[in-house]
């Protein structure tokens, strides 16, 4: 039995698909836990980490569809 070049592309095309999506949902997942988790914290870590309530609410408010630019490459 032989295969092509072609076939064998398209299998790994399989797995890599499913593992970047995978990874897109994992990211958004995390990104919903960590905007949780700000929304959570008290003034004194919020000023711990220089961050206004005022500010820390907006973030948490965005969706998780709204990532940051750097996650979009």
């Amino acid at each position: 039995m032989t295969y092509s070049a072609n076939a064998c592309h398209s299998a790994r095309a399989i797995p890599r698909a499913r593992f970047r999506l995978l990874s897109f949902v994992t990211n958004r997942l995390a990104l919903l836990h960590q905007r949780r988790s700000l929304k959570a914290l008290d003034a004194r870590a919020l000023d711990d980490i220089g961050i206004s309530r005022r500010d820390a609410l907006q973030e948490a408010g965005r969706s998780v569809w709204d990532a940051p630019e750097s996650w979009k490459d």
